[in-house]
């Protein structure tokens, strides 16, 4: 079956097969055949808008959700209302697995950040599988991997960094690393890698919520921001950033061409960040960084 337009204007297709996701890097997108076939037998395909909430951190899991094509955010939130995004997900990345198989409730509420077509694959079903076939266990235990270095390093965006200009470089540093690979969060096109040209990709975020990524303030994003442009480090047309200057970031971010993870920093007191309560009305337009 070929693809075609689901509601939302969004490109879906009925199977993996008919997937086209060629440029995919995706846990269970790669499958041998069999696994692939047991796989959609069990999966359950639905398209979400645009701030649809998939499951809310401390709910009980019901199964995992594959994400086909869009993304999504992964967040928690403290007591006093402060807002902390853990990680945005793209296509192929499975949300709530660690849940579903230390069957504790799901660490994290997902949302939506654009229209996603989603399989969804009960508890139950996805533990069978998995214990009866070995690549597919071993996909899912790479899936938790990827988790905990994704943890690690929120850690030291949030706990470990010395100033908002370190973790802004880190994270810009880490989309473009990220795009580079073919692990691109919106399901865009991998982008093209040519020697000595700079680091492209695109940027959905609002500044509130690359706030609540790094651990800091709407307000302090958009100064970081300018500076970074004003210094020539990066630029933004629209929705697309370009990092102009990678050795700059680099040496902003004390990475100096190797990864934040080889390159511990001395630990300083965290300041907490303010950031506002998770309601949706509060995130304003999706205009990214073109208001900059």
């Amino acid at each position: 079956m070929a693809t075609f337009r689901a509601p939302y204007n969004m490109q879906t297709a009925e199977s993996c097969h008919e997937c086209g996701g060629t440029n995919c890097t995706g846990f269970f997108c790669h499958l041998p055949e069999a696994s692939v076939k047991r796989l959609e037998s069990i999966s359950f395909v639905s398209s979400f808008p645009e701030g649809a909430v998939l499951f809310v951190e401390g709910q009980t899991p019901r199964g995992v959700y594959m994400l086909c094509r869009g993304q999504a955010k992964l967040s928690v939130v403290s007591e006093d209302g402060r807002t902390l995004i853990l990680k945005i997900a793209g296509p192929g990345e499975v949300l709530g697995l660690s849940s579903c198989v230390t069957a504790r409730p799901y660490e994290a509420t997902v949302e939506t950040l654009s229209p996603c077509q989603v399989n969804f694959v009960r508890t139950e079903d996805l533990l069978r599988f998995i214990r009866s076939d070995g690549d597919a266990c071993l996909r899912a235990a790479l899936q938790i991997s990827r988790q905990y270095q994704n943890a690690c390093r929120e850690l030291r965006w949030v706990g470990l960094s010395r100033s908002a200009d370190w973790k802004l470089a880190s994270l810009l540093l880490g989309l473009g690393e990220e795009r580079e690979a073919g692990n691109g969060m919106a399901g865009e096109p991998v982008t093209k890698v040519i020697p000595g040209q700079p680091s492209t990709f695109k940027m959905t975020l609002t500044h509130e919520e690359i706030a609540q990524m790094i651990g800091t303030t709407r307000e302090t994003v958009t100064r970081v921001f300018a500076r970074l442009k004003k210094q020539k480090l990066v630029e933004v047309r629209g929705a697309t950033v370009v990092l102009r200057d990678k050795a700059g970031l680099q040496e902003i971010a004390g990475r100096a061409g190797i990864t934040a993870s080889e390159h511990p920093e001395p630990p300083s007191p965290s300041r907490g960040h303010h950031t506002t309560t998770p309601e949706r009305v509060q995130r304003g337009p999706r205009v990214a960084l073109a208001t900059l």
